[in-house]
């Protein structure tokens, strides 16, 4: 049932998006219906016009990454006859719009450049072009050349916001581990949990480091967990009300929070902000941090001569 009902909603955004893009590029009904005339001259003629592309593609140097395999290469060459047998059906649909991002997406998994993406796609437009009846009269085959380049607008629309939301997805998810990776809640000792912090503290990432924090707080029974900021490159009042609430949370937890590594110009930034810090207990650096830390939980420490 959830999957019909994901089914629906990618074909209704993709039918809304096939709306979009016949107004964003203006394409008429006259206009689908010449680039179905194109198509009666250039289908019969398609096992060529492949091959002729298969000439070009074959000048450029990544063709061998793709294509060194000639059973890979006959495959896509009977693929792409298919592809554009769809192109110059015209049919400019939901159907259409979900062919042509799936399209998309196999580019950008396989590593195919957007640079080589658009240059194929001028490629395929001359080839077609060629094989418009030259005979036709002259308006009516500019008219026809316009409504196929159009068309070929609507694809690399497509396929160059599918490579987008690609690109997008990798960096977020990528970011993410970086993020989870910056902020380790370390356990340093029975009871005593360290948290040092590095970068940007923005509202997302201090919502999850809390996360993470009070989960290992709940996990380990901790009464003292030390955030140290000294690899925070701003101190801001949004930062300083996201250490706030970081050391709220972990008091309501029955532990307690110390925030080490203030430097004289984070201290001075905070003051001038007028932010109130309260009763949360603050040092200068990580070995004051863990000196305390280590004397709250009943662990004496002897000074080395």
């Amino acid at each position: 049932m959830l999957n019909t009902v994901q089914s629906d909603t990618v074909s209704t955004t993709d039918a809304r998006q096939a709306e979009i893009l016949r107004s964003r590029y203006e394409i008429t009904d006259g206009d689908l219906e010449r680039v179905r005339v194109a198509g009666t001259a250039v289908i019969p003629q398609l096992s060529s016009v492949v091959a002729d592309f298969y000439v070009w593609l074959e000048s450029r140097p990544e063709f061998p990454l793709f294509f060194s395999d000639p059973d890979n290469l006959a495959r896509v060459q009977g693929l792409q006859s298919g592809v554009w047998m769809t192109f110059f059906g015209a049919d400019l649909s939901a159907d259409y719009v979900g062919e042509r991002r799936r399209i998309g997406q196999i580019h950008a998994n396989i590593g195919v450049s957007l640079s080589l993406y658009l240059a194929g796609m001028e490629q395929w437009l001359q080839l077609f072009v060629s094989r418009v009846n030259s005979d036709a009269p002259g308006a009516d085959r500019n008219a026809i050349v316009a409504a196929v380049t159009k068309m070929m607008y609507v694809d690399v629309d497509i396929v160059i916001n599918t490579y987008l939301e690609n690109t997008n997805a990798v960096l977020s998810a990528q970011s993410d581990s970086l993020m989870r990776m910056s902020t380790p809640v370390t356990s340093i000792w029975d009871r005593i949990l360290m948290l040092p912090i590095v970068g940007l503290i923005d509202s997302k990432r201090a919502k999850d480091i809390m996360s993470s924090m009070l989960r290992k707080i709940a996990d380990t029974q901790s009464r003292i967990v030390i955030v140290d900021i000294s690899g925070v490159a701003i101190v801001d009042t949004a930062v300083a009300n996201h250490l706030l609430k970081m050391t709220r949370a972990t008091r309501l937890m029955g532990c307690e929070c110390i925030i080490s590594g203030l430097s004289p110009e984070i201290a001075e930034t905070i003051v001038d902000l007028g932010i109130d810090v309260g009763d949360i207990r603050t040092t200068a650096n990580l070995r004051d941090a863990l000196k305390y830390a280590f004397e709250a939980v009943g662990i004496s420490l002897k000074e080395m001569p």
